[in-house]
């Protein structure tokens, strides 16, 4: 049984959608959710969903009962109570005895400089401590994370933050999901180490003139520092640990902290990445 947590987040529910499309059978798949019926349609395709909480640590170890295979998709929110969610869940795969467990951990988590890095080293750390068999899948940053408010900055006419000239390696999403099913669905992980990066790098610059190219509208980028782009963003009713997550990622960007590219991701698709230009257009596309 390949298990998946979080299965109705955006990356658990691409990373099923891949693993049907690899022919893995839906029976041989689980869906841990928060909410049964937001994978109804899970469900009606024959994958067993399953409910469990990383808030309420007793529902895990019944939800990962049976499983060969666990992909482990981290939490959002909170640092500290990600920790304690994730530290929950790895106690759990321990109980249930897990045969692998694959995390989706962060790009060079061991020296990364962003905040967000300190979540997955402490993941990492209890993974190993746990003595389950780990693959670590280090994602870099999703392409998404930038186009997904692409259209409102169009007709805005310019995309706010804080990076500068920095240079982004992100892949898509649909990209370090469909590595995620081809690893769990490969031999001999336990151990391993994905470093996984698109194979270009670009800038928020690049960003706007690419949406302009794509719109026919004019679209600059305008950076405002980390403590502008504090502001902005908390002006816009986000709160404040995702203000803070966002303004630490601009301003280690605009230092190089995402800058890197690996080949770990194209040679485990077989394929390219999925190029800025391809995700611009499905984000200005509706």
């Amino acid at each position: 049984m390949i298990t998946v947590t979080g299965a109705t987040g955006q990356f658990g529910r691409l990373a099923i959608e891949h693993l049907l499309a690899r022919d893995i059978p839906a029976a041989g798949i689980a869906a841990v959710v928060r909410d049964p019926q937001r994978a109804a349609d899970l469900a009606d395709r024959g994958v067993e969903v399953r409910q469990a909480d990383y808030d309420r640590p007793e529902t895990l170890p019944a939800a990962l009962r049976g499983t060969d295979t666990l992909l482990f998709v981290s939490s959002t929110g909170p640092d500290d109570r990600r920790i304690e969610q994730h530290r929950a869940v790895v106690t759990a795969a321990r109980e249930a005895r897990v045969g692998l467990v694959a995390y989706t951990s962060l790009v060079g988590a061991d020296f990364n400089t962003l905040d967000l890095a300190r979540v997955h080293r402490d993941t990492e750390g209890a993974l190993a401590e746990s003595g389950l068999p780990t693959v670590l899948l280090r994602n870099g940053w999703y392409t998404e994370n930038y186009t997904a408010g692409l259209a409102d900055s169009v007709e805005r006419g310019e995309i706010v933050g804080a990076a500068g000239d920095g240079r982004i390696a992100s892949a898509s999403r649909s990209d370090l999901a469909e590595a995620a099913a081809i690893v769990v669905t490969s031999e001999n992980q336990a151990g391993r180490i994905h470093e996984l990066t698109g194979d270009a790098t670009w800038t928020l610059p690049d960003l706007a003139a690419e949406a302009a190219r794509v719109s026919g509208r004019e679209v600059a980028y305008r950076d405002l520092g980390g403590d502008g782009y504090a502001e902005a963003l908390t002006e816009a009713g986000l709160p404040d640990f995702v203000v803070s997550l966002l303004v630490d990622s601009d301003v280690k960007v605009s230092k190089g902290a995402l800058a890197a590219v690996t080949g770990d991701l194209p040679a485990l698709l077989g394929r390219s990445t999925t190029p800025l230009a391809e995700t611009v257009r499905t984000a200005l596309a509706g």
